[in-house]
């Protein structure tokens, strides 16, 4: 869900109770974005929602419950790439929508308060970890573990490793700088990655050494700038 829009709805296929789930999860979004983690309770949620607040603790025990729920269904929206064979364009497109994500949307804004509670509530921080940040790690390297299983990219391809270059500046810039990222910024990490494990006629490069000696833009270079300009 992009900044300015709606949460999708689903039409009347789970009849009364789905609208109101969806009520609650788009109103819980829109008070976080207005009031802060602090100034969202259940009663602002069910308020907003124009349901019940009994409705509410039908389905969640506490506002960090809603949040996470629906951080989880647009993260399961927004961020499942698509796959069109065309490992270039996929590539740019993701990190293009996961920029947008991350920093300009209200399920963005969502993500950065659960992620800021979870610091300092290890209980939480368990739970975010397993339902949200895990999903969401899986979603990053998606595109990645296809194209090994078909050919497209070296069999010995380091998937955490390259995740982390092409996703952790984007998750930097939105969680610890709040620096703006534009698509020219996601698709020079995309040409870099490409430079460095596919050749020409869409081949995957053979690696004759670790990975990061090819010469290429290593876009890690972006995150150890933003890192030194963030210092105090």
């Amino acid at each position: 869900m992009t900044s300015g829009a709606g949460r999708r709805h689903h039409g009347n296929r789970h009849g009364r109770s789905e609208e109101a789930r969806l009520a609650v999860l788009e109103a819980a979004d829109d008070l976080l974005v207005e009031k802060g983690f602090a100034g969202v309770t259940m009663e602002g949620i069910a308020a907003r929602a124009g349901v019940a607040k009994q409705t509410i603790y039908r389905w969640w025990s506490t506002k960090t419950d809603v949040l996470v729920d629906a951080f989880l269904q647009d993260a399961d929206e927004d961020l499942t790439p698509s796959d069109s064979g065309d490992l270039a364009a996929d590539l740019r497109a993701y990190l293009r929508q996961l920029a947008l994500f991350l920093g300009e949307s209200d399920p963005g804004a969502v993500f950065r308060a659960l992620l800021a509670q979870a610091e300092h509530d290890p209980a939480f921080a368990q739970e975010f970890r397993s339902r949200c940040l895990d999903p969401q790690r899986h979603r990053d390297r998606l595109l990645l573990e296809r194209a090994v299983a078909g050919g497209r990219l070296p069999a010995d391809l380091d998937l955490d490793a390259e995740t982390d270059q092409l996703v952790g500046p984007l998750y930097y810039r939105a969680v610890v700088s709040a620096e703006p990222v534009g698509e020219d910024f996601t698709d020079t990490l995309v040409e870099a990655f490409l430079l460095r494990h596919v050749g020409q006629g869409g081949r995957a490069v053979r690696h004759e050494g670790p990975v990061g000696r090819s010469g290429a833009p290593d876009p890690t270079r972006a995150l150890a700038r933003d890192r030194s300009s963030a210092a105090p």
